[in-house]
């Protein structure tokens, strides 16, 4: 697998954003739906990140949007056959990364109460629960949470 930052509005991207959506918009309420569009999603404050397999194929995706003060993760997807591998740590950790590297300290998300194992994955990355952020409200269907960057070393 390989993981490299790339534009969100190329065709195959484009249907792993639609994957997402087809996914979670059974779920929960219209209003508990946060998702940020491909036009958003290709501003100069976002970075975004795509995982492709062998053959070139984009199997997982992910964004940061910086913020003032914060980066929010966005629209983190793996294909349901390539879960189980990695891709989605390794990608987080890109994302953080580069993130990072551009002053961004601390990281927050807002994922749905069912998202079981993205849950547990933003935890075992070092996320904590915490309350609503920017412009989100308290939401029985939304869970936020927060992650401080280790500090630089030298």
């Amino acid at each position: 697998m390989r993981i490299a930052l790339e534009p969100a509005d190329q065709p195959d991207v484009l249907a792993l954003i639609e994957a997402l959506d087809a996914y979670q918009m059974p779920l929960y309420p219209l209003e508990s739906h946060h998702g940020i569009d491909i036009a958003a999603l290709s501003a100069p404050n976002v970075i975004f990140a795509v995982a492709r397999d062998a053959a070139g194929r984009a199997v997982a995706c992910g964004a940061i949007v910086l913020e003032a003060g914060y980066g929010e993760l966005k629209r983190m997807f793996t294909r349901p056959e390539c879960r189980g591998q990695g891709l989605a740590r390794a990608l987080l950790q890109r994302l953080e990364t580069e993130a990072a590297s551009r002053g961004c300290r601390d990281f927050m998300l807002e994922t749905g109460y069912l998202q079981h194992e993205a849950i547990a994955l933003y935890e075992r990355l070092g996320y904590c629960r915490r309350g609503p952020f920017g412009p989100y409200t308290e939401d029985p269907n939304s869970v936020f949470m927060h992650k401080r960057a280790p500090e630089a070393t030298s």
